[in-house]
C-alpha cells in the first residue's frame, strides 16, 4: 500500500505540527455522563434545533424579502447537500 507519505509530495513533519485543542471540562463530561441515553438524544436534539434556528436567522438577514416557508427551504437545502444541484 502507498500512503499519503509515499506519494512523493512534501509533507509537513509531525514534529513541526502544533495542534491547539480547547481544554477538556471535565464537570461538563462528567455531567453528560449522569444523563440516560434518552436525556443525551434530548440534549442532541436540542443542539441541533438551536443550530437550524441560527441557520434561519442567519438567512432571514441576508435575504430578508423570503417567507417563512422560502427561508426554512432555504435552511433544508443548505443542511441536505443533493448531488447535482446548487441552491
Amino acid at each position: 500500500m502507498c500512503g499519503a507519505a509515499d506519494s512523493g509530495s512534501e509533507a509537513t513533519p509531525k514534529s513541526d505540527l502544533k495542534l491547539s485543542f480547547d481544554p477538556i471540562d471535565w464537570q461538563q463530561l462528567q455531567l453528560l455522563a449522569r444523563l440516560t441515553p434518552a436525556q443525551r438524544i434530548l440534549l442532541g436534539m436540542q443542539a441541533q434545533e438551536f443550530a437550524r434556528a441560527a441557520l434561519r436567522g442567519t438567512f432571514r438577514r441576508r435575504f430578508p424579502e423570503l417567507s417563512q416557508a422560502e427561508l426554512n427551504m432555504k435552511v433544508l437545502a443548505y443542511l441536505t447537500p443533493l448531488r447535482g444541484y446548487k441552491p
